[in-house]
C-alpha cells in the first residue's frame, strides 16, 4: 500500500471541482461524453458508500455561445446575462448525465455576499445535509448573474468556492480537475525541466512562488487560486488534489489513492465558525496596539484598552479585520459596533462600562471564541 493510499483510506465525503475547459473540452459547448464520464465515476463512488458534491464552472462561456454574443473584456452585463442562460443549459446537461445512473442533481448558486451572511451559511449547511441524506448530488456554482463583483473575482473561478464548500460540508477530500496535471516546480509549458510535485504538506513561500498565471484562456482560476483553495482546505482538515481532467478515470483513481496529480495533506481542523470568518469579506477594521496583538496571538480576548480605533462603519457581530502596525493579524466578530468601540477605545474595562452602561454585556470587545488568527 502506497503512502497516498494510506492518506485516502478513510475518505467518505468528496467535493469535485470541474473547470470550464474541462467541461467544454477546449470548445464552447458542454462535452456530453466528458460529463457522462464524470457522472459514471461519481455513481461508482456512491455505490462504494461515498458522498460526492460537485462545483461546476462553465455557465458564462456556454451562455455566450448560446446567445451568439462576443462581449468586450469589461462588458460585465452581457457576461451576467450569459451566466443565467448558460446555467440552465449546464444543469440540464448534468441532469441528463446523472439520470443515466438513476441519480438526481440539485442546483445551488451562491455568491460571496450570500456567504458573508452567517444565517445563510447555516441554512446552506442544512441544505447540503438534507440533499446528501436523500442521495442527491449537489452541484454548486457562483451566482454570476447577480454577483456585484466582476465575474470570477469573488471566489476565483470556483477554485475558492470549491474549497469553501468542502470546508462547510466537512469533506474529507477536494479534487480540483484542471487542464494541468498538478503543481509543478515551474510552468511546464515554458520549462521542459519542470517537475510535478506529488505531495505538499505545507504551503511555504517557495511553494507559492511556483504558482504561475492562468493555465488556459477559457478559465480564470490559475494555480494561485488553487493554492488559496488548498489553504482553506488545510484549515478544514480536508485534503486536496489537483489533477488533469484528461487523465482516464481521474476522479475515481484519485479518490482510491492512485498517484495522480498533486496532493495537499491536511492540518488539524479549526472550527467551522473560524473557517467562515477567515474566508468572508471584512466589514471594517479594528486597529490595535502591540500589547493587544501579543494577547491575541496567545489566544486571548481583545480588551478595549488595547484598541487604537475602529475603522469603517459596522454593527456588532460583523466580521472585521484586526490589524496591528499595518498587518492584519486576525479576523473577529466584535460584540459592539464601530461607534461604540471608538467611544471606549484605550480604556480599561471598568471605565468602558461607565461609558456604555447596560450595552456592555462583556468586558471584552471581541471574545476569544470569536477570533480567528491569520497566518
Amino acid at each position: 500500500m502506497t503512502v497516498r493510499k494510506d492518506l485516502l483510506a478513510n475518505v467518505e465525503r468528496i467535493v469535485v471541482k470541474v473547470g470550464t475547459s474541462s467541461i467544454t473540452q477546449g470548445g464552447s459547448t458542454p462535452s456530453e461524453s466528458f460529463m457522462d464520464d464524470v457522472a459514471n465515476q461519481v455513481a461508482s463512488l456512491k455505490k462504494a458508500g461515498m458522498e460526492v458534491l460537485i462545483v461546476s464552472s462553465g455557465a458564462v462561456g456556454i451562455g455566450l455561445k448560446a446567445m451568439n454574443a462576443k462581449p468586450k473584456p469589461n462588458e460585465i452585463p452581457i457576461k451576467q446575462a450569459a451566466a443565467s442562460v448558460g446555467q440552465g443549459i449546464l444543469m440540464q446537461k448534468w441532469n441528463d448525465s446523472f439520470q443515466k445512473h438513476g441519480l438526481n442533481v440539485a442546483q445551488i448558486l451562491i455568491s460571496m455576499d450570500d456567504y458573508s451572511n452567517r444565517d445563510t451559511v447555516l441554512n446552506l449547511n442544512n441544505t447540503i445535509s438534507t440533499l446528501l441524506k436523500y442521495d442527491v448530488v449537489p452541484i454548486f456554482n457562483e451566482n454570476d448573474a447577480i454577483c456585484i463583483k466582476e465575474i470570477g473575482a469573488a471566489f476565483g473561478d470556483n477554485d475558492t468556492l470549491s474549497a469553501v464548500i468542502a470546508s462547510r460540508a466537512d469533506a474529507d477530500l477536494l479534487v480540483i480537475l484542471s487542464d494541468v496535471s498538478g503543481l509543478y516546480t515551474a510552468n511546464p509549458a515554458e520549462h521542459s525541466d519542470a517537475k510535478l510535485i506529488e505531495t505538499v504538506e505545507k504551503i511555504t513561500p517557495e511553494i507559492e512562488d511556483m504558482a504561475g498565471g492562468p493555465g488556459s484562456k477559457a478559465g480564470t482560476g490559475g494555480m494561485k487560486t488553487k493554492l488559496k483553495a488548498a489553504k482553506i482546505c488545510q484549515d478544514a482538515g480536508c485534503m486536496m488534489i489537483i489533477a488533469s481532467s484528461s487523465e482516464k478515470d481521474v476522479i475515481r483513481r484519485t479518490v482510491l489513492g492512485d498517484d495522480v496529480g498533486t496532493i495537499f495533506t491536511a492540518d488539524a481542523a479549526i472550527t467551522k465558525k473560524r473557517r467562515w470568518m477567515k474566508s468572508v469579506k471584512a466589514h471594517g477594521k479594528i486597529i490595535v496596539d502591540e500589547g493587544a496583538m501579543k494577547a491575541l496571538l496567545a489566544h486571548k480576548s481583545l480588551l478595549p484598552v488595547g484598541i487604537k480605533f475602529a475603522e469603517g462603519s459596522f454593527e456588532a457581530g460583523a466580521v472585521v479585520d484586526i490589524e496591528c502596525a499595518g498587518t492584519v493579524i486576525a479576523r473577529g466578530r466584535p460584540d459592539y459596533g464601530s461607534e461604540d468601540i471608538n467611544r471606549i477605545r484605550g480604556m480599561r474595562s471598568d471605565a468602558a462600562k461607565n461609558i456604555l452602561g447596560s450595552k456592555m454585556k462583556y468586558k471584552d470587545v471581541v471574545r476569544s471564541e470569536n477570533i480567528a488568527l491569520l497566518p
